[in-house]
């Protein structure tokens, strides 16, 4: 795209997205109390919290209920998704996570077949446990692990990732690309051998309270919350407003648009005919009822959405 062209539209671009006055409790879903409830059960037997979060959010979204119920035992934050965040200024994130008291912070792609990173978590798991005092688990040879997070961050791809870098085995847990996969704490799950290493797969929990309607869709747009709950036409017109912010314009090529656009109709159409995304519907005329074919705006919705998640529209940091 000419510079020119992208130059013209910056002024056109919101600085704000307009939520309607929408409330969060009312928008988004309450978190799953039962799943807490059977992590602190389980707390015991675990010498290691292994939190998984996505790389595009690396600040919101995290549940601050796992600080205030996980906090008594060894903490290790897990940005997975790396392959999809632009991670330009990654020493920045670092530092203020650090100020937030993370420090034990590793990122991962946990889908690819390879991931070094992964092979640098037992080592690091270790150290964390021996620096840190077990009480009665002090004799145990054995380690068990909690892994937590809030839905769709990758949890289970992390476990299976783990466990084919380590133990050259398949799949241990299930893998879906929506959130809600896992439903209940599973039995242990081993992922590795020396030392003998397990782990406990957690449902994904969200916060008692999500903090802003901002942060909520930052978790929609990236897949935590069922896309039906907040409306894939809202969850579209978000992933614009971000991409024009951030100055990512390559929905532009990908979707055949003559130049950036702030209007989600307007994209949501130009996207709808590339596709041949139509459908039909009655209209009443002076000439009574005829079928007409128009733009899906609501199968555009769902490709946009669903190709930035993929990676398809460039590696971005929503926060």
């Amino acid at each position: 795209m000419k510079l020119y062209q992208v130059l013209h539209n910056v002024g056109k671009f919101r600085t704000v997205f307009d939520f309607g006055g929408r409330e969060v409790a009312h928008w988004f879903p309450r978190h799953m109390a039962k799943g807490l409830k059977q992590m602190k059960a389980s707390l015991k037997s675990v010498d290691c919290i292994i939190e998984i979060h996505d790389a595009r959010i690396p600040f919101s979204g995290r549940n601050p209920a796992f600080k205030e119920n996980l906090d008594v035992k060894p903490h290790m934050l897990i940005l997975n998704k790396m392959d999809l965040a632009d991670l330009s200024d990654k020493q920045t994130i670092l530092k203020k996570l650090e100020k937030k008291g993370v420090r034990n912070v590793l990122f991962t792609d946990c889908l690819k077949q390879r991931d070094d990173n992964i092979k640098k978590l037992v080592p690091m798991i270790m150290e964390i446990i021996q620096s840190n005092p077990r009480f009665n688990r002090d004799e145990n040879l054995n380690y068990c692990l909690m892994v937590i997070g809030v839905p769709n961050v990758g949890k289970s791809s992390f476990i299976n990732s783990l466990r084919r870098s380590n133990l050259k085995k398949g799949r241990a847990s299930r893998v879906g690309g929506e959130p809600g996969i896992t439903k209940a704490v599973l039995t242990k799950i081993q992922v590795c051998e020396r030392p003998i290493m397990h782990l406990l797969d957690t449902p994904g929990v969200l916060p008692p309270k999500i903090e802003s309607v901002e942060t909520g869709m930052k978790l929609a747009l990236c897949g935590t919350i069922l896309d039906h709950l907040v409306g894939e036409d809202v969850i579209a017109d978000y992933l614009l407003y971000s991409l024009n912010r951030l100055g990512n314009f390559s929905y532009v090529e990908k979707y055949d648009l003559q130049e950036p656009s702030d209007d989600i109709q307007h994209v949501l159409k130009r996207i709808a005919v590339k596709l041949g995304k139509t459908q039909r519907i009655k209209a009443l005329t002076g000439m009574g009822n005829i079928t007409v074919t128009v733009p899906n705006y609501t199968a555009a919705a769902y490709d946009f959405i669903r190709t930035f998640r993929k990676g398809e529209l460039g590696k971005v940091m929503l926060d």
